[in-house]
């Protein structure tokens, strides 16, 4: 069995530990059906189409204002504050499509798809790609082999994908916590350049020629403007900005919740609220955390209840902090700069497999098997 690393000590890097296995986890199997019934009860499962009306309504007089001001800007480097100002609205459109897909908006699922795969176009992101990876990070948070948020992409998360890393890779993996951040700039370039792979990949695509035809759209009213108005390098650094901006809201924002948690052996057999708990974090800051982040700061609720509206996210805390505890579940929550530094110092441990493999022992072992 693989080891992880998420039990080491702070300095003393990786150590030998197998992947938590469902006997480190005691059974509660009942537990989520009592706790869902009091949630349902206390009225916190109902839609609240009144703040997405509120949201939708505030991000596009954002976007109104920020193309009014790139209109009388003209050819000026401040153009790049409008660009800044793009990539922090296109993660909040983004933040909106992430609970259309969840049915957190609109009554009906197809009403909420619909809504999630045009919100998502705008982003510049493919729906069909992202909600397939989305959902099977739903259904195995943390889970070696079944969670795609923790297959390696540039950055490993797990110390045998570390020890396999090579050339360039092996450079950024020795340093990955530190490299974390300056990465996450061309997230956004990622996320776009993923979108299409997926929608020009072979075989049957579902809703291949919509996606295409809308994120065509985007790109067209997005790009045409900036490189027809401005300078070439003026254009390419506006776009460079948005992108970087972007990239980093948007990790900033999903990277805190579950990396450095436990990650979870491929043939361990866990009940819903144990896996789904136990592997996340929440982010203490109240309604500042919950603007900035999109809701994603309640990650234990949200994962437990991933459609509930993102206004009652915060009552349904109180209620599930207590049944954790009455229960003898762990409930993480920490600050945010402080999950920051788990993050970074969780990616710097799972480096140190990267290492020479003539000098590391558990990369050698990882090369014998």
């Amino acid at each position: 069995m693989p080891t992880s690393p998420i039990a080491a000590p702070a300095g003393l890097g990786p150590v030998r530990r197998t992947y938590a296995r469902a006997s480190d986890f005691p059974p509660i199997a009942r537990a989520y059906t009592q706790l869902s019934q009091v949630v349902r009860e206390t009225g916190l499962l109902r839609r609240t189409p009144w703040f997405y009306v509120l949201v939708s309504g505030g991000i596009a007089l954002a976007l109104g204002g920020a193309i009014a001001g790139a209109v009388l800007l003209g050819q000026s480097w401040y153009q790049l504050l409008i660009a800044a100002s793009l990539g922090l609205l296109f993660t909040q459109l983004a933040f909106l499509a992430h609970e259309a897909a969840h049915r957190q908006i609109l009554a009906s699922g197809p009403a909420n798809d619909r809504l999630a795969r045009v919100l998502a176009a705008v982003v510049g992101i493919s729906y069909g790609w992202w909600d397939s990876k989305h959902s099977r990070h739903h259904a195995n948070p943390n889970r070696v082999g079944k969670d795609p948020d923790i297959e390696v992409d540039t950055i490993s998360f797990l110390d045998e994908d570390a020890a396999e890393a090579r050339w360039l890779r092996r450079f950024i993996t020795r340093r990955q916590g530190w490299l974390f951040f300056p990465l996450l700039t061309l997230e956004g370039l990622n996320l776009h350049a993923q979108s299409f792979r997926h929608l020009f990949a072979r075989g049957p695509v579902p809703g291949r020629w919509t996606e295409l035809a809308l994120i065509t759209v985007r790109f067209a009213v997005v790009l045409v403007p900036i490189f027809a108005l401005l300078p070439l390098g003026m254009a390419f650094a506006f776009l460079g900005v948005q992108l970087a901006v972007f990239g980093v809201y948007m990790g900033a924002s999903f990277a805190p919740n579950h990396k450095g948690m436990p990650v979870i052996a491929a043939d361990a057999k866990l009940d819903f609220l144990s896996k789904q708990v136990r592997t996340s974090r929440n982010i203490r800051g109240g309604w500042w955390a919950t603007c900035l982040m999109g809701g994603l700061n309640y990650q234990i609720e949200h994962h437990l209840f991933p459609s509930m509206s993102r206004p009652h996210l915060a009552r349904t805390r109180e209620i599930v902090r207590e049944f954790c505890r009455v229960n003898d579940v762990p409930y993480t929550e920490t600050s945010l700069w402080r999950s920051y530094a788990i993050v970074i110092d969780y990616l710097n441990r799972v480096g140190l497999a990267a290492r020479d493999p003539f000098d590391c022992p558990m990369a050698s072992q990882y090369r014998r098997r």
